[in-house]
């Protein structure tokens, strides 16, 4: 309980604290007097740190975020260097300022959660279509063909993309070092002598011959007394094939089972460098919690780095795919797709729970991706929160500049004050609502170990 709640006023802390840095760095260069910085927690002042050109800098009692008070703030005042005396440009990118330090900072934890290494689901590669002649290293290969070693190393690919994840190891350091090559083909292992060997060429040979995902179901528990554990199947086994055909992404092992259920069903896996198959029954009716076999299965997880340059395009790419989903949520929501309980929203219980749940996995693991994961999604959420056209919000306020622009002139400070005030209200009201519905709720959190594996 400790952890979470250090870690999640720490982690709120930081991202609110960026927040306003943007406000003050964009009003101050935009002419805008910045009567206060709180840099730590809201009033009552605690500690008057200093004073720097006209801003107290401030630490504060209420310990949750920062906030700055620019001049003009109330409204009413519009007199030189106030909020309200600005242009409307300076007006805009100052609002826009803090939403836009929380997006660096999402993609900056992004980045970090790349570059430190993620969990990516491994798969062994299976060879589709290969032309007569192909060859890997002087050895012919054939369709449905798995490539497994490559000296001493897992051949791997990632489930999702198919990019090679394994070997590590480019290039061999001599041309004529000798290596290996492990190759499934039908119900055998070969390991074949290559006179040299080179990630390089494994690569070429992906990227020309199509292929698939395949090995990457594992068996993760066998629940006693079942049809698996008296076939001998363990954890740890890779399905490898399900009635002589091969286990992929399209033919995965859940369908396979469901097809046949009622029937004894020939079972090929992959136990370390061997293959094994078994006979087994696919039960109808299966105790409550086990599956037709009595087994659990999981995803074969490794964890995968990448180099900076392709690290930074990697967390790029995943904080915008993470905006675009959030923006289509209301669309989802509307035509059903979703459903409301799967887009609960969660208040600063939930959001404590989820930072100590992957504050916890880190300090289990020694992996630092669940922190920076998470932190992305949070200041991402938070950029996005604050952009919503709601009044007291960031967002509410450029509104009310939008709508000065179209009547040619502003809204009465006097009124505009007053709707931010109930915005306000009615936003803390809506914050009690979450907060109670995630203390009913009960504890919640990702699951880290199925993502982190063993």
């Amino acid at each position: 309980m400790f952890l979470t709640i250090v870690s999640f006023f720490l982690l709120l802390g930081l991202l609110i604290f960026f927040h306003e840095l943007g406000h003050y760095l964009v009003a101050r260069r935009n002419g805008i007097e910045v009567e206060e910085f709180g840099v730590f927690g809201f009033p009552p002042r605690l500690v008057k740190l200093f004073t720097y050109d006209g801003t107290v800098f401030s630490l504060n009692a209420i310990p949750f975020g920062a906030f700055v008070r620019m001049k003009g703030e109330d409204m009413a005042d519009t007199s030189p260097g106030s909020f309200n005396a600005a242009r409307k440009r300076g007006r805009v990118l100052t609002l826009l300022a803090g939403p836009a330090m929380n997006f660096i900072l999402a993609i900056f934890f992004s980045i970090a959660s790349v570059f430190s290494g993620f969990p990516a689901g491994a798969a062994h590669p299976l060879l589709g279509d290969v032309p007569p002649g192909t060859e890997l290293m002087g050895v012919a290969l054939e369709q449905n063909d798995a490539l497994i070693r490559l000296n001493g190393q897992p051949v791997y690919v990632d489930v999702n993309t198919g990019e090679l994840l394994t070997p590590k190891r480019r290039t061999t350091a001599f041309a004529n070092e000798a290596g290996t090559v492990v190759i499934l083909r039908g119900d055998a292992l070969h390991t074949l002598q290559v006179p040299f060997a080179t990630r390089d060429e494994l690569e070429l040979l992906l990227d020309d011959v199509p292929s698939q995902p395949a090995l990457h179901t594992q068996i993760t528990l066998v629940a006693p007394g079942s049809p698996a554990e008296e076939a001998g199947l363990m954890p740890g086994d890779i399905f490898y094939a399900v009635n002589g055909e091969a286990v992929t992404a399209e033919r995965n092992i859940g369908d396979v089972v469901r097809s046949h259920l009622g029937e004894t069903i020939s079972v090929t896996v992959l136990r370390g460098d061997e293959l094994y198959s078994r006979d087994v029954l696919a039960r109808q009716d299966p105790p409550p919690g086990q599956g037709a076999m009595g087994v659990g299965i999981g995803g074969n997880l490794m964890l995968v780095t990448l180099p900076f340059f392709q690290s930074i395009w990697q967390g790029i790419v995943g904080i915008v795919a993470y905006v675009q989903a959030v923006i289509a949520l209301p669309v989802l929501l509307i035509s059903g797709q979703l459903a409301p309980q799967d887009a609960a929203f969660s208040g600063p219980v939930g959001i404590a729970q989820l930072v100590g749940g992957a504050v916890s996995a880190t300090a289990d693991t020694g992996l630092w991706f669940p922190v920076w994961q998470l932190a992305a999604i949070i200041s991402a959420g938070l950029a996005i929160a604050n952009l919503l056209p709601i009044p007291a919000l960031d967002g509410g306020r450029l509104l009310f500049i939008f709508i000065e622009k179209l009547r040619g002139r502003r809204v009465p400070p006097e009124k505009e004050g007053v709707i931010h005030l109930v915005g306000f209200v009615l936003l803390l009201g809506l914050m009690v609502v979450i907060t109670i519905n995630d203390i009913r709720s009960g504890p919640q959190g990702i699951d880290w170990s199925q993502l982190l594996g063993p």
